[in-house]
């Protein structure tokens, strides 16, 4: 590591004593295929390569800055059916071989998965659904949520269903679960129930919208934008991420 990087970051890191920090980040990991074609690689596809290792570096900082819960976008359900299928294909195997192999090595998380299931191919929702058993009863871990085939859009649809389904089965009328009906009935039947929204939600390569995710838990969270591309994102940025996201929220609180 460059010395004054290494500086650098110590100062971020002292800097952040003392400030609130984010129990919840979410991460939407964009930009991989740009960074492939910047870096002048044939195969823009290596971009995801390279963004499913750079997931498990981010990691490794978010445990050291004392993140207990991350949420990482890895495709979403438009991107599975609308996306060319020999990329879709690759991103899914990446999904296996680094993604999930990964967290079963790495103690230090307990896997969740999110996103329409159905959607992937056999042995993909085969290895997350294997990694999730895997982790299950590391109590003292991190959670850790793999958004795959996800739609914040459809996560409320199938949790309004839920809440349907379950009244259903119990003969209740439909006027009276309308009338009944709360946030928490809704949040009971997300993908991952149980988590804390998210605190921070970071997005890189630059773009300024939040494209379909966690629109139900993100409603109060602090949005970060950053014009880096997914591969090129580093410690040093999430570090400022956490910096900003301490002072709004003093500034909130003042």
């Amino acid at each position: 590591m460059n010395p004054l990087y290494r500086l650098y970051t110590h100062k971020l890191r002292r800097q952040l004593a003392g400030l609130p920090q984010p129990q919840h980040v979410a991460i939407v990991m964009d930009g991989n295929r740009r960074w492939a074609r910047q870096a002048g690689l044939d195969d823009v596809r290596l971009g995801h390569r390279f963004g499913a290792h750079h997931l498990e570096q981010f990691l490794a900082w978010s445990a050291r800055a004392g993140v207990r819960c991350v949420t990482a976008w890895v495709a979403s359900a438009d991107n599975i059916k609308r996306r060319d299928p020999a990329e879709v294909d690759y991103l899914m195997q990446l999904a296996e071989t680094v993604l999930a192999k990964h967290v079963r090595r790495d103690h230090r998380w307990r896997l969740h998965v999110a996103g329409q299931l159905d959607l992937l191919p056999d042995s993909t929702a085969r290895a997350l659904k294997e990694a999730v058993e895997a982790t299950r009863d590391r109590h003292d871990a991190g959670d850790l949520t793999i958004a795959i085939g996800y739609s914040g859009r459809l996560e409320v649809v199938d949790a309004v269903r839920g809440v349907l389904d379950e009244a259903a089965a119990s003969g209740r009328e439909l006027s009276e679960v309308a009338a009944e009906l709360t946030e928490e009935d809704i949040s009971r039947h997300l993908y991952v129930p149980g988590l804390p929204d998210p605190d921070l939600v970071i997005r890189t390569s630059g773009e300024l919208r939040m494209s379909d995710f966690l629109l139900w838990q993100a409603t109060r969270s602090d949005i970060e934008f950053c014009d880096l591309n997914w591969p090129a994102f580093r410690e040093i940025d999430l570090l400022r991420a956490l910096r900003t996201y301490g002072q709004r929220v003093l500034e909130r609180s003042s």
